[in-house]
């Protein structure tokens, strides 16, 4: 009878462990999604379309500022962070690889980091919610270590946005 007693100790000793490791599990992954939010709080967009064919995106600001966004390039899903002081859009070249974007004639940009070699791109279709446009100017930017794609002034400048408190409005007027 101590052989069926010390098989259930064991047991229970087992379904408590198991317990625990789904336990931490579900919290490290409620954690990251917790995280994720934080760094892009629009994940998810909602368009507003106007009567008079305008269409309107809100993106609220995260935690540290700046004003992070789900978006496509070509139909394929991105995130991108907003930057009025980019010239055009720049892609780190891990993203451009996945995107399979094609490496144009090189140029040197002027980074926060200094000098560097760019290849230019053209995107055929860059969408933030159901604000799009066609043949948008980039670059492939080798040495960019960030995980989104920095969306310049050649696709803001086609485009009025405006920010008010914690939030930027993005608007698009037709034709």
């Amino acid at each position: 009878m101590s052989d069926e007693i010390t098989e259930q100790k064991r047991l229970g000793t087992t379904m408590q462990v198991l317990a625990w490791v789904v336990l931490m599990a579900l919290l490290a992954t409620w954690f990251n999604e917790l995280l994720g939010q934080r760094h892009n709080p629009n994940q998810v967009l909602e368009t507003r379309h106007a009567e008079n064919g305008i269409r309107e995106v809100v993106l609220q600001r995260n935690r540290s500022g700046h004003y992070v966004t789900s978006g496509k390039i070509n139909g394929e899903p991105v995130v991108f962070m907003l930057d009025t002081g980019a010239t055009g859009v720049a892609i780190p070249e891990d993203i451009a690889r996945r995107l399979r974007l094609d490496r144009g004639r090189a140029y040197r940009t002027q980074t926060a980091n200094g000098q560097a070699t760019s290849y230019a791109t053209m995107l055929d279709r860059v969408s933030v919610g159901d604000i799009a446009l066609d043949n948008v100017r980039a670059g492939i930017v080798p040495g960019l270590q960030t995980r989104e794609i920095l969306l310049g002034m050649s696709f803001l400048q086609h485009i009025e946005f405006t920010q008010r408190g914690d939030q930027l409005i993005l608007r698009q007027y037709p034709g």
